[in-house]
């Protein structure tokens, strides 16, 4: 359902707007820049954002995901796609056997969002982010998806 493919200087204006809409601001801060980041493309339009980071210690090794869409996205199944898509390429292509994802431990659309690809709570990270619409701490739920378990 989705493409994944690089930011391009095209692309920041319409993640900007994304991610500055109500929902998606209750849980992302605007980055200070895009590099690195995915757009997720559904039906040739930009509706998000995807981006990993590796651990590349061998004794270590796993990658972690974040992703931003769009609201009126949301409930459509392109969240799990999204995951769904970068966690098959981190496992088949970067050699990863275990990923993580790490949401705030309120946002329940989420979870329930990575629950669908495979990923299975670890545990509570108390005070874990600070929220940047009120200035308080908040929970985030360790949540992880070992190779074997990509839905």
């Amino acid at each position: 359902m989705v493409e994944l493919r690089p930011v391009t200087p095209g692309d920041v204006e319409i993640l900007e707007r994304i991610v500055r809409e109500p929902e998606v601001a209750a849980w992302w801060s605007p980055p200070d820049d895009y590099t690195g980041m995915l757009s997720v493309v559904h039906d040739g339009e930009v509706v998000g954002a995807v981006q990993y980071d590796e651990e590349t210690d061998p004794e270590f090794r796993h990658a972690g995901i974040d992703v931003f869409l769009s609201a009126r996205h949301h409930g459509k199944g392109l969240g799990s796609d999204t995951v769904r898509t970068l966690a098959r390429w981190l496992i088949d292509e970067r050699g990863h056997h275990r990923l993580t994802i790490d949401p705030a431990a309120a946002n329940e659309a989420a979870i329930r969002c990575y629950g669908k690809v495979g990923f299975r709570p670890v545990g509570i990270m108390r005070a874990y982010s600070l929220d940047h619409n009120t200035g308080t701490w908040q929970d985030g739920l360790l949540m992880d998806l070992l190779a074997a378990e990509l839905a």
